[in-house]
């Protein structure tokens, strides 16, 4: 059954790297993405660099609905962070974020680029820091609202779920929702080729696999260290390895976390394989992939 939802708009930005040449990221992804961002309508509110490119790249007919911020220098990711938390003006609200980031670009640590991730999770709306993220979440979204799978209709660049492999982190206060998560799509993540997950998280991820019948002798996730021993830097190793191609974090922003630092690297990780690997932040975003796959 399809499902016509309200008209909604992204912001985008994209580091140089990804928005220089007819072959980067941004344009790699606006190919892929072009029939079903034609399909949900989606705007795009294109910072200034971003916006450039579009136009220079002779992008703009891919976007139904698009729009210009300002450049980065004159405050245009910083609209993008106000606008995900609601904006100043009610109609500017932005229901999601597209950064491509190159994790080399000394903006991808500048206090607006850390603003945004923080307000996208805090107000559950989607950060896609990668092409690969980019392109499958557009498809997710489409998928959702057509109410097919995207078995029926896999997205550009990103392998079917039987060829993806899987890290599962979760910090303290929302482990109990990461294995809520595992339980109720047990059947799909067990289709995955690898899974990994930290610390306890991994453990009791283990445990609901056995009580569901997975067999003992064999762990349904692979268990790795906690996040502050370790674990996010092993799975970031995975990531860089091609071993791992999709990691669901389940982020707390709302506590001190004095491993920030190996946070931080696991996602520069994921940006360095831009092509290849995404990360999902939230409950609500793992759940509607999940949906969307099944």
């Amino acid at each position: 059954m399809t499902t016509t939802l309200p008209l909604r708009t992204f912001g985008l930005a994209a580091h140089r790297l990804h928005r220089s040449t007819a072959d980067g990221g941004l344009a790699r992804w606006a190919a892929a993405s072009r029939s079903v961002l034609q399909e949900l309508q989606l705007g795009v509110a294109a910072v200034g660099g971003s916006a450039d490119a579009i136009e220079q790249l002779a992008l703009a007919e891919h976007f139904p609905r698009l729009m210009r911020l300002p450049y980065g220098r004159e405050g245009g990711v910083m609209r993008m962070v106000s606008r995900i938390a609601g904006g100043v003006h009610t109609e500017q609200e932005l229901a999601g974020a597209i950064y491509l980031l190159d994790p080399l670009d000394p903006s991808s640590l500048y206090p607006e680029a850390q603003a945004l991730k923080r307000q996208c999770i805090s107000h559950g709306k989607p950060l896609l820091l990668t092409v690969a993220a980019a392109a499958e979440w557009v498809a997710v979204e489409a998928a959702l609202q057509a109410g097919v799978s995207l078995r029926q209709r896999p997205p550009a660049m990103v392998p079917l779920i039987g060829q993806q492999s899987l890290a599962l982190i979760a910090h303290d206060a929302l482990k109990s929702a990461m294995v809520d998560f595992a339980h109720r799509h047990f059947d799909l993540l067990s289709q995955t080729q690898e899974r990994f997950a930290t610390g306890t998280t991994g453990g009791r991820l283990n445990e609901m696999a056995w009580s569901r019948g997975w067999p003992r002798e064999r762990p349904w996730v692979q268990p790795l260290r906690s996040g502050p021993l370790g674990g996010d830097a092993q799975i970031a190793e995975l990531v860089l390895d091609q071993r791992c191609d999709k990691v669901l974090f389940f982020e707390d922003v709302h506590v001190a976390r004095q491993h920030e630092a190996d946070i931080q690297l696991l996602e520069r990780a994921v940006c360095t394989k831009s092509f290849e690997a995404a990360c999902y932040h939230t409950p609500a975003m793992a759940d509607a992939w999940a949906r969307a796959w099944a």
